[in-house]
């Protein structure tokens, strides 16, 4: 029984040492920000709501 407890709490310690290297890995907040060069438009959208037209 002891040895299962150990198995998992070593499986536990394996999968959060595991979780932190690959968020550290990740490198988020480093990516350049988005940037658009044109203009929205909407297109053909409608101004109203589509629940609102049903009414």
């Amino acid at each position: 029984m002891e040895l299962i407890g150990i198995a998992v709490i070593v499986l536990i310690v394996v999968g959060l040492a595991a979780t932190v290297a690959a968020l550290r890995k990740d490198g988020l907040g480093h990516n350049p920000p988005v940037r658009s060069e044109e203009y929205w438009s909407a297109l053909d959208l409608p101004s109203v709501n589509y629940t609102f037209r049903i009414f």
